[in-house]
């Protein structure tokens, strides 16, 4: 593991009191002993070390003390502060536009979004989602999903608070994209052709790309990356196991101002497209910032 999540309303007088699933978590997990050192991540991102201070089997309740930052071979835990990835996280929110497949599926996808460092996940009602698809967002069925998330933190040392918004369909989703990313008209389309006269085009301080199998008014991915390496948003939209139909594409693109690529592989999963196309575009992006 590479970090433990703590609130920082847990935090008092330097100490923080761990019970239940936490404390099963660290004594029959990582079976830590007093004195043992642990990196924990604070609500705010910051990394923060602590000492094993006391452990209480009877009372099941394990005691951490707040104290300077150990180094690294002295830790049970080996989280990294968010500014020492090179400010990609710190500087970028990625949102991942993820059509609602199975639920077994969108788990693995969210575990593994969260891994990537996506900010927030945005499940969407596609045309090719089943119709009780929102059913697993309902109730004590959404607290597994932050169970998958914090596991996937804890595992990975993502500096990134990742979040699930509600289910929304693709107009929705969209609309939110356009607020979220202040994304207004700027007289050039994504992918660098003169827009037509009066139509919106999106600035450079924000990407929006849409997975799809057509080839059809694809853009390159490397194009766009050169175009818009100065975004501060950057967002992914990825089809269930049906994919995005035309018409949703079409959505994407006049209401949201997004582009689509298309990727000369295999045919993919929904849950491997979701990775691959994370990875495929932060790796893209990060090597035309250096």
């Amino acid at each position: 593991m590479r970090q433990f999540i703590v609130e920082t309303a847990n935090i008092k007088n330097g100490l923080i009191e761990l019970i239940g699933k936490d404390f099963r978590y660290l004594r029959q997990v990582l079976r830590v002993k007093k004195g043992d050192m642990l990196n924990v991540r604070l609500d705010d991102g910051s990394l923060q070390g602590t000492t094993v201070a006391f452990i209480d089997d009877k009372a099941k309740k394990i005691t951490l003390q707040i104290c300077e930052n150990a180094a690294g071979d002295q830790t049970i835990t080996r989280g990294v502060q968010a500014d020492a990835v090179g400010g990609f996280f710190s500087e970028r929110e990625f949102v991942l536009f993820q059509f609602i497949p199975k639920a077994q599926k969108f788990e693995l996808i969210v575990r593994q979004a969260t891994e990537c460092g996506i900010s927030i996940i945005v499940p969407v009602i596609g045309d090719f989602s089943e119709k009780n698809c929102t059913s697993m967002f309902e109730g004590a069925k959404r607290e597994r999903f932050e169970r998958i998330i914090r596991e996937a933190r804890q595992q990975s040392g993502s500096p990134v608070a990742t979040r699930i918004m509600e289910p929304m369909n693709v107009a929705a989703a969209a609309q939110w994209w356009r607020d979220f990313s202040g994304a207004e008209g700027a007289g050039v389309e994504a992918g660098g052709t003169e827009a037509v006269a009066g139509a919106p085009a999106v600035g450079a301080a924000s990407l929006a790309v849409a997975l799809w199998e057509r080839t059809e008014g694809e853009v390159p991915l490397q194009q766009i990356i050169n175009e818009k390496k100065a975004a501060k948003k950057i967002c992914i939209a990825v089809g269930n196991e049906g994919g995005i139909s035309p018409s949703e594409i079409s959505l994407l693109k006049e209401k949201g101002f997004f582009s689509t690529i298309h990727f000369d592989v295999n045919i993919l999963r929904c849950e491997t497209a979701a990775l691959y196309g994370i990875a495929a575009l932060q790796s893209a992006l990060s090597q035309a910032i250096l």
